[in-house]
């Protein structure tokens, strides 16, 4: 069952260390941290994206910035409360395990993401100015201890028409890229903050009966 669980939700990095490491929580004495490293895209830019990880992986591995480095573990995601009591979802790739990468790596795919779950909110069908087809979609996908992670995902284009049709409790499986986006949340009047949102863009998907 554990195995089953884990290959529900797999996502292989590969990127630079662009920040220090902070801490994060502590569970049963096991102390977490986490950092954010640069994945490249085909289009000579790059996602950000936050990596979790237990302190028993820091042994005998370069985790400064700067540093290149393989990363394989699963999205997660959790709730976090702010100060006017609204939670927001944040999500971050928990570590299962990671290790530096040389010349010699051939590195063919630097962002790889899988997920098997299941619909949670109706699907959200939209054009953009230019006529692009987007759905978002909410995919639910379970972990151990009855858990599940609740993870925003985007379509493109035919899988945009495709997913518009799905309901809740669907059951779908996709391959894409987590990406990160930055945008603009207005507080009031005059305080505009600049936040980042995380996703999977997905490539390829289907539901299953």
């Amino acid at each position: 069952m554990l195995g089953n669980i884990i290959n529900t939700n797999v996502a292989d990095l590969i990127g630079t260390i662009s920040s220090d490491m902070s801490f994060s929580h502590e569970i049963y004495g096991e102390q977490f941290y986490n950092f954010l490293i640069d994945v490249p895209r085909l289009s000579d830019t790059y996602d950000r994206l936050p990596i979790t990880i237990s302190e028993r992986l820091l042994n005998d591995i370069d985790l400064n910035i700067g540093e290149n480095v393989f990363v394989t573990g699963q999205i997660r995601s959790y709730n976090r409360m702010n100060n006017n009591g609204k939670s927001r979802l944040l999500l971050s790739v928990f570590c299962r395990d990671i290790r530096n990468t040389g010349e010699e790596d051939d590195i063919k795919n630097p962002n790889d993401i899988f997920l098997d779950g299941f619909l949670c909110k109706k699907p959200v069908y939209r054009t953009t100015p230019f006529g692009r087809e987007i759905c978002d979609l909410l995919l639910a996908v379970n972990r151990m201890y009855n858990k599940s992670d609740y993870i925003p995902c985007i379509a493109w284009g035919r899988n945009a028409r495709f997913c518009d049709k799905f309901t809740v409790g669907a059951h779908i499986r996709l391959w894409g890229r987590f990406q990160s986006r930055e945008y603009q949340k207005k507080l009031d009047e005059e305080n505009i903050i600049t936040r980042t949102a995380y996703e999977v863009s997905i490539s390829k998907m289907e539901k299953l009966d």
